[in-house]
């Protein structure tokens, strides 16, 4: 009985895999906020370096991974990929349950994945320093983290209400070097109009992303660097998905249930668009690609798929996206990476044709799922990635009442050691449901 699928570090991608090659139309053009007309490479050189530009625009399948990246990605991948024996058990479900662990990198999450590539790429481009945001942490982490490979300075604007619940994350972030603020910060113009209208605002991704857009924006000696949404994220986090497809090989399975969860798409793109070419290319039709979303902040399930920012302030370009508006600040729930108001536009076009599915899961029943999981199989996801685990149980028992052997792959996108203070919110009863309005 094998319960860990590993492979050798020869087996790590040298190429990612990127989906708009297999789309049936292109995406909708990324509009300029002044103009309202498609944006070209020269709009967004402010802010990314032309090789990341050039790769989110790119339509070719296969984008070479550079070697020096690949050996910063040897530190931890490939990961391994668990046979969940143990919760197939306590659910008593015919059903195969794997899961891709993501928590086994230095800073406990998939993030690093692209922020050793972004930091890679504005260091050829001989950028000095790097601006950001983050919900939990996870993503400033990974960030701060790539920038002390390659000796870039890194400022941070952290959720101001994910700033408090996660102190470690803060203090994982200023070991590797970053400068961490609370957003909204009084070191923007957007930061300070927001607090002048609320300054008790808990902060959002989509703020935080306008102070780091606006850092960026005036200085010449910073780039922005973002953990989701993006099409060269989502493309940079392919290597999950590719290594999940060689593990089931080993095991001498296939997926029947691909599972994740969503809040910019990062996580669940690299895991799950390896898995959609096969329905997108008619190998596999049948195969069913699940996100599932917290309820308090619904962008796929219950957000309109309408052109609008992907910060809260306005200085990004407009995106075709399922978006709750990018004035709405979501409910100070504990998966703070999933407190976004939009989604990845390549997720968004591909739930709208029908490629992916996806439902919404309350924070209560999503930390009983996680505390299940833990017990039965010994890891403590993050509040995130506690919602793949939701999902994947749902489907498991949805399995045991039909009485069908069907096998279900969800990413476990990170650890939870530094987010024990939801679980003792969780444990002590103190924790609420937060519905969308």
């Amino acid at each position: 009985m094998t319960t860990k699928y590993v492979l050798s570090e020869r087996d790590i991608p040298t190429k990612w895999y990127n989906i708009q090659a297999d789309l049936r139309t292109p995406l909708p053009p990324p509009l300029h906020p002044g103009t309202g007309q498609p944006i070209g490479p020269q709009d967004l050189a402010p802010l990314f370096p032309m090789a990341l530009i050039k790769q989110e625009v790119s339509q070719e399948r296969w984008i070479e991974i550079p070697d020096e990246v690949r050996d910063i990605l040897r530190l931890w991948r490939p990961t391994p990929l668990y046979r969940a024996h143990r919760l197939e058990r306590a659910l008593d479900t015919p059903a195969r349950i794997y899961y891709k662990y993501e928590g086994v990198s230095p800073a406990g999450s998939h993030k690093p994945n692209t922020a050793v590539t972004q930091a890679y790429y504005n260091k050829q481009e001989k950028v000095a320093r790097l601006s950001t945001e983050t919900g939990a942490g996870q993503w400033g982490s990974a960030l701060a983290q790539a920038c002390s490979f390659f000796g870039l300075q890194c400022k941070v604007y952290m959720v101001k209400v994910s700033y408090h619940q996660k102190p470690y994350r803060r203090i994982l972030m200023e070991t590797f070097g970053a400068q961490v603020v609370p957003s909204p910060s009084p070191d923007t113009q957007a930061g300070k109009k927001v607090l002048e209208q609320d300054p008790e605002s808990p902060g959002s991704l989509g703020i935080a992303i306008s102070e780091a857009v606006e850092d960026a924006a005036t200085r010449d000696d910073t780039k922005y660097s973002l953990g989701s949404v993006l099409n060269h994220v989502l493309m940079h986090q392919t290597v999950i998905g590719l290594e999940t497809r060689k593990q089931l090989e080993k095991a001498d399975d296939e997926a029947d249930i691909v599972v994740g969860c969503i809040g910019g798409g990062s996580n669940f793109a690299g895991f799950s668009f390896p898995f959609a070419a096969d329905k997108l290319t008619g190998k596999n039709k049948k195969r069913r690609i699940v996100a599932v979303e917290p309820s308090a902040c619904p962008s796929l399930t219950k957000g309109k798929y309408v052109y609008d920012f992907g910060d809260t302030v306005g200085l990004t370009p407009l995106v075709k996206m399922h978006t709750l508006g990018h004035t709405f600040v979501p409910a100070p729930m504990h998966a703070g990476g999933l407190r976004y108001h939009g989604m990845a536009p390549l997720i968004c076009k591909l739930y709208d044709e029908g490629v992916i599915e996806a439902r919404a899961v309350a924070q209560i029943s999503t930390f009983q799922a996680a505390v299940q999981f833990a017990r039965a199989e010994g890891i403590l996801p993050a509040p995130e990635a506690a919602h793949a685990v939701r999902g994947a149980i749902d489907e498991a028992l949805q399995c045991k009442k039909e009485g069908k052997k069907k096998t279900i792959v969800f990413n476990l996108c990170g650890h939870g050691f530094l987010d024990l203070s939801a679980y003792e919110a969780y444990l002590a009863g103190r924790l609420q449901d937060y519905e969308y309005p």
